[in-house]
Formats: C-alpha cells, structure tokens, sequence
C-alpha cells in the first residue's frame, strides 16, 4: 500500500480554503497513493483558540465531512484528516478521521492525551478509544501527536495488531527531537510503520518543525520532509513487518508479569 503524506503551513479559521487545497492534493496523489495523511486539525488550524474551536466543530458526518467523502471517492484515494469534533454532548474534541476510497468512515478517533494549556484550554480529552481498522488489507491505527509520545499508546496498537499508525500532528520547535528521533524509535520498538504528518511554517507565535515521515519496522523513514510544504509518498510492504519481527521481535519477547504496577503514581 502506498502512503501520502502532505505536510503545510496551517491557514488558520478558513475551512473553505482548506477544503480547497486538499482538493487539490488528493488530486495530486491518487495517482501515486491509497491514503492520505493529513495535520492535526488540518481543517481549521491549531493554534486558534477555544472560542474558534467551539464555532467551527463539526460532527464526525457533518458538512465537511461529506465533502471530504465525496472528494475521497472521486480522487479513489483514502484520506485521513484532523477537525475539532462536536460531540452530541456538546464536547468539543481534537480529532482524527479516516474515510476511505468508497466515501465510508472507517474510524474517527478523539486526542486521549492533551498537550499544554492550548490543548486543554480548547479540548476534552477522549476516552478508553483506540480502535484498529482494516484498509486495503492493512490494519491501521490513529493517534494524534502528543499521544505518539507515550509508548504505551503505540504498543497497545501493535498489540490490538496494528500494522500502520497514522498520526497527524502539529509539532513545534524546540521539539524536533519527537519528529526526529520518536517517530522511528516508536516504529522500530513495535515493528509497524509510524506515518508522522506535520506542519510547517508557523501560526501566530507556533513555529512548526515539518519533518513529516514514514518510518519503517526497522526504524528507517523511507519517505521525509524537510521544513517546507511536501507531498511525500512510500511504500508499506508487509514482508519488511516479517523481517523486522525475525530480527527482534519486542511483541513476542515482553514479559506483562513484570509491568503490572506501571499504572501506578
């Protein structure tokens, strides 16, 4: 399966330009890709406060994300985009949502770890939801940015079976080390693929460091962006999942007996 990853700036409070230019980049990788992989909150901008979140959420079928699925089905691409989600309780969440070639929504998943005063002065934080879904033959998990930095997150995946891990993300300087560094460790210590899609350039005094990737098992980004706005493309290939299990296989050699009080302070 090949994976598209678009890294770019934000355009912040415009959802309408947003729509427009995803229109534009599954235009420009349903011919390369299967799925897309877009920013955290990639349709209004992250960094914009609790009053914009609450005015621009959205149901996980609502306005945007019909127009998402019917651009999805006619570009025969998957994408998998970040919103700020309006729950039926009136909760708003960060969130992440996977439709596939067909227009059908796969998985919409909610940030269970919130980063900082900006996440937690905008969001609630989502619940004991870590679903894995099949896509092309491929078992796919969600995580949203600041979650891929709790292991802990990206094992229960691998154990749940995921293969792939989709993280939109919106990572900033001084944390290049996450996208750098975390990405692959995080890959290679679960021998699944981590796709780490970030943004670029800043959104009023956020500073963003790209570096969006594909990591491979074995810890190597088989696709990478430098700072600048990039489509990037790679390949998931199941016998590299096959190979990195031979050569070290974390899930078969752990010893669950020993970790029974890491849920404690």
């Amino acid at each position: 399966m090949r994976v598209a990853i678009y890294q770019c700036p934000p355009l912040p409070l415009d959802v309408a330009a947003n729509l427009k230019r995803l229109h534009t980049v599954a235009h420009e990788a349903s011919g390369s890709a299967d799925v897309l992989v877009l920013p955290e909150m990639f349709l209004t901008g992250y960094n914009i406060g609790a009053k914009a979140a609450g005015a621009l959420a959205e149901a996980p079928d609502g306005d945007s994300a019909q127009a998402i699925a019917k651009l999805a089905k006619n570009a025969g691409l998957a994408i998998l985009y970040g919103y700020p989600e309006r729950a039926n309780d009136g909760q708003i969440y960060n969130a992440a949502q996977l439709i596939d070639a067909n227009g059908q929504r796969l998985c919409n998943y909610r940030k269970t770890h919130l980063f900082g005063d900006l996440d937690h002065s905008m969001f609630s934080a989502g619940n004991d939801d870590f679903p894995v879904v099949e896509l092309n033959g491929w078992r796919l998990g969600i995580l949203i940015c600041y979650d891929l930095e709790f292991p802990e997150n990206t094992r229960r995946l691998a154990l749940a079976g995921a293969e792939l891990i989709l993280v939109p993300t919106a990572n900033m300087v001084p944390f290049d080390f996450v996208a750098d560094v975390t990405v692959r460790a995080r890959a290679f210590e679960n021998q699944c693929y981590v796709a780490y899609a970030n943004y670029c350039g800043n959104e009023e005094d956020i500073h963003y460091c790209g570096q969006s990737s594909l990591a491979a098992p074995n810890g190597e980004r088989i696709a990478l962006a430098g700072l600048d706005e990039a489509l990037i493309v790679g390949t998931v290939d199941h016998q590299a999942i096959l190979n990195a299990r031979m050569a070290n296989d974390y899930l078969q050699d752990r010893r669950p007996e020993l970790y029974g009080t890491l849920h404690k302070p």
